[in-house]
């Protein structure tokens, strides 16, 4: 059958929703309220940024493409989780499902390579603070921010053209709340361990990869940082690097948790909690932790929230 044509009888049924309407009304708003939060903070991150001269630095531009990518992350799955809660009949198409799953492993990629290019930045900074200015220029982090999105879409789309292609078992139910890879690929009818081992190599590029680089960075600056013989020196170069790494260990960990491990440890109650942690727990704790360890950060935020509300009295 071709692609068209499966696309259009083709249709899958989530089966992670709650049944009982008490309970849906309550993950309808707690998921309303967890999101209208993230698209709220990470917005803001990105206007005090635009707006705040001294933030227009290359660590601050990365963070507001982060921040960037979180609120597209987040709209790629959360409203269609919203409509899912209130619809009786919770289904996607084929298409609609590959699309869906293309966006989410892209931005989430995108996110991964981000996070390893601010650590190269801080590592030039702490290490190499000479040559700073003349190495991340705006031409270079502009091109490390498309460099991140285009490889992560690329990752993506090569991940998901594959599992598509793949033959589908006549049982339709995902044991999810969107199209991740993990729970469509337990409805593929054929040889597990060949599959398996594809969407483990894709991951491998789009966490361990960068992990590893974040990793190398941190050992090279945790070096320097140990040679400066100022207390003082020391905890100002941790300070600017402690935001990054409690980010990192978060989205890490749970990317790890679904991908790098084989298809056949999946549980959908444990995975359902884990997907909704990286899905919205991680886009609402990253402008958390930016500003509440970040002096500028919550000074810009709290200049852009007093001119609103003079705005509003007037």
């Amino acid at each position: 059958m071709s692609w068209g044509n499966r696309s259009l009888l083709m249709e899958f049924v989530f089966l992670g929703y709650p049944s009982h309407p008490d309970l849906q009304i309550l993950a309808f708003l707690g998921v309303s309220l967890v999101y209208t939060l993230v698209i709220t903070g990470n917005i803001l991150i990105v206007v005090a940024i635009q707006t705040e001269v001294r933030l227009h630095t290359p660590m601050y531009y990365f963070l507001g493409c982060l921040s960037g990518v979180e609120v597209c992350y987040t709209a790629v799955v959360v409203p269609h989780i919203l409509a899912n809660i209130l619809q009786t009949e919770k289904t996607i198409t084929l298409l609609g499902c590959a699309t869906q799953m293309a966006f989410l492993i892209g931005l989430g990629s995108a996110d991964c390579f981000l996070l390893a290019v601010m650590a190269y930045d801080r590592y030039v900074a702490i290490c190499h603070p000479l040559q700073y200015p003349l190495i991340m220029t705006s031409a270079l982090c502009v091109r490390l921010v498309v460099a991140s999105v285009v490889v992560g879409l690329f990752l993506s789309v090569q991940l998901v053209a594959f599992i598509f292609s793949l033959p589908f078992c006549r049982a339709r139910g995902i044991q999810h709340y969107f199209c991740d890879a993990p729970p469509v690929m337990r409805l593929v009818c054929a040889e597990s361990h060949i599959h398996e081992h594809s969407v483990l190599a894709a991951a491998t590029m789009a966490i361990a990869v960068p992990f590893i680089f974040i990793a190398t960075s941190y050992a090279f600056i945790v070096s320097a940082v140990l040679k400066i013989h100022s207390a003082a020196g020391r905890h100002r170069a941790f300070s600017t690097c402690s935001s990054h790494l409690m980010v990192v260990l978060l989205q890490y960990g749970c990317c790890a948790f679904m991908y790098l491990r084989p298809n056949s440890s999946y549980d959908p109650k444990h995975d359902k909690f884990i997907s909704l942690v990286y899905t919205l727990g991680t886009p609402l704790l990253n402008p958390l932790i930016y500003t509440l360890r970040n002096n500028e950060m919550k000074g810009a935020i709290g200049k852009i929230l007093t001119r609103s509300s003079l705005l509003h009295k007037t």
